[in-house]
Protein backbone atom coordinates (compact mmCIF):
# COMPACT_ATOMS: atom_id res chain seq x y z
CA UNK A 1 0.00 0.00 0.00
CA UNK A 2 2.80 2.40 0.96
CA UNK A 3 4.60 1.76 -2.34
CA UNK A 4 1.68 3.42 -4.14
CA UNK A 5 1.23 6.16 -1.54
CA UNK A 6 0.34 9.53 -3.04
CA UNK A 7 0.45 12.43 -0.58
CA UNK A 8 -1.86 14.67 -2.59
CA UNK A 9 -4.47 11.94 -3.00
CA UNK A 10 -4.18 11.08 0.72
CA UNK A 11 -4.75 14.68 1.86
CA UNK A 12 -7.70 15.16 -0.50
CA UNK A 13 -9.31 11.87 0.54
CA UNK A 14 -8.81 12.71 4.21
CA UNK A 15 -10.34 16.19 3.90
CA UNK A 16 -13.29 14.99 1.82
CA UNK A 17 -14.04 12.06 4.14
CA UNK A 18 -13.90 14.18 7.30
CA UNK A 19 -16.21 16.80 5.74
CA UNK A 20 -18.60 14.17 4.43
CA UNK A 21 -18.90 12.27 7.71
CA UNK A 22 -19.34 15.55 9.60
CA UNK A 23 -22.26 16.50 7.35
CA UNK A 24 -23.66 12.97 7.62
CA UNK A 25 -23.81 13.21 11.42
CA UNK A 26 -25.08 16.79 11.21
CA UNK A 27 -27.95 15.51 9.07
CA UNK A 28 -29.00 13.14 11.84
CA UNK A 29 -28.67 15.82 14.53
CA UNK A 30 -30.42 18.61 12.63
CA UNK A 31 -33.38 16.46 11.60
CA UNK A 32 -33.85 15.15 15.16
CA UNK A 33 -33.79 18.71 16.48
CA UNK A 34 -36.37 19.84 13.92
CA UNK A 35 -38.62 16.92 14.81
CA UNK A 36 -38.70 17.90 18.46
CA UNK A 37 -35.80 16.15 20.18
CA UNK A 38 -33.37 18.61 21.80
CA UNK A 39 -30.87 15.89 22.79
CA UNK A 40 -28.50 16.62 19.86
CA UNK A 41 -28.63 20.34 20.65
CA UNK A 42 -27.75 19.68 24.30
CA UNK A 43 -24.86 17.51 23.09
CA UNK A 44 -23.70 20.38 20.80
CA UNK A 45 -24.21 18.25 17.69
CA UNK A 46 -26.11 20.96 15.75
CA UNK A 47 -22.68 22.04 14.61
CA UNK A 48 -20.59 21.79 11.45
CA UNK A 49 -17.23 21.67 13.26
CA UNK A 50 -15.72 18.19 12.68
CA UNK A 51 -14.46 17.91 16.27
CA UNK A 52 -18.06 17.83 17.53
CA UNK A 53 -18.63 14.65 15.53
CA UNK A 54 -15.19 13.14 16.16
CA UNK A 55 -14.76 9.46 17.05
CA UNK A 56 -11.12 8.40 17.74
CA UNK A 57 -11.37 4.91 16.24
CA UNK A 58 -13.48 6.11 13.33
CA UNK A 59 -10.94 8.84 12.59
CA UNK A 60 -8.10 6.29 12.70
CA UNK A 61 -9.96 4.26 10.08
CA UNK A 62 -10.39 7.39 7.95
CA UNK A 63 -6.63 8.06 8.05
CA UNK A 64 -5.73 4.41 7.41
CA UNK A 65 -8.09 3.93 4.47
CA UNK A 66 -7.26 7.35 3.01
CA UNK A 67 -3.74 6.06 2.36
CA UNK A 68 -5.35 3.95 -0.36
CA UNK A 69 -7.10 7.05 -1.70
CA UNK A 70 -10.65 6.08 -0.72
CA UNK A 71 -11.33 7.08 2.87
CA UNK A 72 -13.97 5.31 4.92
CA UNK A 73 -14.73 5.59 8.60
CA UNK A 74 -17.35 6.85 11.01
CA UNK A 75 -18.18 9.69 13.31
CA UNK A 76 -19.56 9.77 16.85
CA UNK A 77 -23.15 8.48 16.82
CA UNK A 78 -25.81 11.13 17.36
CA UNK A 79 -27.81 10.34 20.50
CA UNK A 80 -31.55 10.88 20.19
CA UNK A 81 -34.54 10.28 22.46
CA UNK A 82 -37.46 8.91 20.40
CA UNK A 83 -39.88 9.74 23.23
CA UNK A 84 -39.48 13.40 22.31
CA UNK A 85 -40.89 12.78 18.81
CA UNK A 86 -44.58 13.16 17.99
CA UNK A 87 -44.49 9.94 16.00
CA UNK A 88 -41.47 8.00 17.36
CA UNK A 89 -41.39 5.23 14.75
CA UNK A 90 -41.85 7.47 11.73
CA UNK A 91 -39.60 10.27 13.00
CA UNK A 92 -36.82 7.84 13.93
CA UNK A 93 -36.81 6.55 10.35
CA UNK A 94 -36.63 10.14 9.06
CA UNK A 95 -33.72 10.98 11.36
CA UNK A 96 -31.88 7.83 10.30
CA UNK A 97 -32.43 8.47 6.59
CA UNK A 98 -31.16 12.07 6.85
CA UNK A 99 -27.56 10.93 7.36
CA UNK A 100 -27.24 9.03 4.06
CA UNK A 101 -29.44 11.68 2.43
CA UNK A 102 -26.85 14.33 3.29
CA UNK A 103 -24.21 12.24 1.52
CA UNK A 104 -26.49 11.92 -1.51
CA UNK A 105 -26.96 15.69 -1.63
CA UNK A 106 -23.18 16.23 -1.54
CA UNK A 107 -22.70 13.67 -4.32
CA UNK A 108 -25.38 15.41 -6.39
CA UNK A 109 -23.82 18.86 -5.88
CA UNK A 110 -20.37 17.79 -7.04
CA UNK A 111 -21.54 15.27 -9.62
CA UNK A 112 -23.87 17.76 -11.29
CA UNK A 113 -21.11 20.39 -11.16
CA UNK A 114 -18.92 17.98 -13.15
CA UNK A 115 -21.76 17.50 -15.65
CA UNK A 116 -22.37 21.26 -16.01
CA UNK A 117 -18.67 21.98 -16.57
CA UNK A 118 -18.70 19.35 -19.30
CA UNK A 119 -21.77 20.92 -20.93
CA UNK A 120 -19.91 24.23 -21.26
CA UNK A 121 -17.39 22.50 -23.50
CA UNK A 122 -14.62 22.36 -20.91
CA UNK A 123 -12.91 19.28 -19.55
CA UNK A 124 -15.08 18.55 -16.48
CA UNK A 125 -12.23 16.92 -14.56
CA UNK A 126 -9.45 19.27 -15.77
CA UNK A 127 -7.00 16.55 -16.71
CA UNK A 128 -3.33 17.42 -16.91
CA UNK A 129 -1.39 16.74 -20.11
CA UNK A 130 0.07 13.68 -18.37
CA UNK A 131 -3.43 12.22 -18.07
CA UNK A 132 -3.61 12.67 -14.29
CA UNK A 133 -6.36 14.63 -12.58
CA UNK A 134 -5.65 18.14 -11.38
CA UNK A 135 -6.13 18.87 -7.67
CA UNK A 136 -9.50 20.42 -8.49
CA UNK A 137 -10.51 17.33 -10.45
CA UNK A 138 -9.47 15.04 -7.62
CA UNK A 139 -11.58 17.02 -5.15
CA UNK A 140 -14.61 16.87 -7.44
CA UNK A 141 -14.23 13.16 -8.08
CA UNK A 142 -13.58 12.38 -4.40
CA UNK A 143 -16.64 14.27 -3.17
CA UNK A 144 -18.77 12.39 -5.69
CA UNK A 145 -17.41 8.87 -5.12
CA UNK A 146 -16.75 9.02 -1.38
CA UNK A 147 -20.21 10.38 -0.62
CA UNK A 148 -21.87 7.76 -2.78
CA UNK A 149 -19.74 5.16 -1.01
CA UNK A 150 -20.75 6.45 2.43
CA UNK A 151 -24.41 6.55 1.45
CA UNK A 152 -24.59 3.02 0.05
CA UNK A 153 -22.36 1.60 2.81
CA UNK A 154 -24.58 3.08 5.53
CA UNK A 155 -27.68 1.65 3.86
CA UNK A 156 -26.44 -1.93 4.32
CA UNK A 157 -28.95 -3.43 6.82
CA UNK A 158 -26.38 -4.54 9.41
CA UNK A 159 -25.93 -2.83 12.81
CA UNK A 160 -24.70 -0.28 13.66
CA UNK A 161 -25.22 1.05 10.12
CA UNK A 162 -28.22 3.24 9.34
CA UNK A 163 -29.69 0.60 7.07
CA UNK A 164 -30.40 -1.67 10.05
CA UNK A 165 -32.54 0.99 11.76
CA UNK A 166 -34.36 1.79 8.54
CA UNK A 167 -35.12 -1.89 7.90
CA UNK A 168 -36.29 -2.48 11.48
CA UNK A 169 -38.48 0.63 11.31
CA UNK A 170 -40.15 -0.34 8.04
CA UNK A 171 -40.53 -4.07 8.69
CA UNK A 172 -43.58 -5.69 10.23
CA UNK A 173 -43.34 -5.76 14.03
CA UNK A 174 -42.81 -9.53 14.24
CA UNK A 175 -40.14 -9.54 11.53
CA UNK A 176 -38.45 -6.48 13.06
CA UNK A 177 -38.28 -8.22 16.44
CA UNK A 178 -36.70 -11.36 14.96
CA UNK A 179 -34.29 -9.26 12.88
CA UNK A 180 -33.15 -7.16 15.85
CA UNK A 181 -32.73 -10.25 18.02
CA UNK A 182 -30.60 -11.95 15.36
CA UNK A 183 -28.53 -8.85 14.68
CA UNK A 184 -27.94 -8.20 18.38
CA UNK A 185 -26.11 -11.55 18.46
CA UNK A 186 -24.43 -11.65 15.05
CA UNK A 187 -24.58 -8.13 13.57
CA UNK A 188 -21.10 -7.00 14.63
CA UNK A 189 -19.57 -10.27 13.42
CA UNK A 190 -21.33 -10.01 10.06
CA UNK A 191 -20.17 -6.42 9.57
CA UNK A 192 -16.57 -7.28 10.46
CA UNK A 193 -16.57 -10.19 7.99
CA UNK A 194 -17.97 -7.93 5.25
CA UNK A 195 -15.25 -5.34 5.90
CA UNK A 196 -12.30 -7.73 6.34
CA UNK A 197 -13.18 -9.76 3.23
CA UNK A 198 -13.92 -6.52 1.34
CA UNK A 199 -17.30 -7.96 0.43
CA UNK A 200 -18.78 -4.50 0.80
CA UNK A 201 -16.94 -3.53 -2.39
CA UNK A 202 -18.80 -6.23 -4.30
CA UNK A 203 -22.11 -5.31 -2.66
CA UNK A 204 -22.06 -1.54 -3.19
CA UNK A 205 -19.33 -1.09 -5.83
CA UNK A 206 -21.59 -1.53 -8.89
CA UNK A 207 -24.19 0.82 -7.37
CA UNK A 208 -21.53 3.50 -6.79
CA UNK A 209 -20.28 3.24 -10.37
CA UNK A 210 -23.76 3.40 -11.89
CA UNK A 211 -24.85 6.31 -9.70
CA UNK A 212 -21.64 8.29 -10.31
CA UNK A 213 -21.99 7.80 -14.07
CA UNK A 214 -25.67 8.76 -14.05
CA UNK A 215 -25.07 11.93 -12.02
CA UNK A 216 -21.89 13.23 -13.64
CA UNK A 217 -22.25 11.93 -17.16
CA UNK A 218 -18.74 10.45 -17.00
CA UNK A 219 -17.94 6.76 -17.39
CA UNK A 220 -16.61 5.43 -14.06
CA UNK A 221 -16.79 1.77 -15.04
Amino acid sequence: MLQNFNLERFVISLIVTVCSITLHEFGHAFSADRLGDDTPRKDQRINLWPDKHFDPLGFFMIVFTSIAGRGIGWGKPVMVNPRNFRNPKRDMIIVTVCGPLMNLLLALVFGLAIRLIGLTGHDPMLFRESGALTTFGQFMESFLLINLGLMFFNLIPVPPLDGSKIFAGLAHANLAWKYEKFMSMYGTMILMVLIVTRSTSYIIGPAIVRAATAISGLDFS
